[in-house]
């Protein structure tokens, strides 16, 4: 598995991951974030180019829009991967989520606060390089 930025042509397929994971996220927020090299994709096999997409992370400047990994893909450490990729381009980043995908922030070591909507969180996590 390889984390690269997508391409303008996966387009479709970033948005099947994200639309599998039943996130809400416009089309036109994902292109932009491809335009601005900001859409990472992490892919299956040897070849960044050719391979599957299993997960994508949009940003947009620090803020994560969305991260998604396909179902059967999920607990293989790609979302890990994705938001430490993305890590690696920002000095930090900070993501809005609900209480079911909480855990999984707190693994990466985010600092998470509490929204005004119940059940909604915000986060925020600088990175180490």
């Amino acid at each position: 598995m390889h984390v690269r930025t997508a391409t303008a042509d996966e387009v479709p397929a970033v948005m099947n991951v994200l639309d599998g994971a039943v996130l809400s996220i416009a089309v036109e927020t994902v292109r932009a974030g491809i335009e601005d090299g900001e859409t990472l994709v992490a892919v299956s096999g040897d070849d960044p180019a050719a391979g599957r997409i299993l997960g994508a992370l949009v940003l947009d400047g620090t803020h994560i829009e969305a991260v998604a990994v396909r179902r059967r893909r999920r607990a293989q450490g790609i979302g890990t991967a994705l938001v430490e990729a993305a890590l690696d381009r920002r000095d930090r980043v900070t993501a809005e989520f609900d209480a079911d995908v909480r855990s999984f922030y707190e693994a990466l070591g985010f600092e998470i606060e509490p929204l005004d909507e119940p059940d909604r969180f915000r986060g925020e996590r600088e990175s180490e390089r």
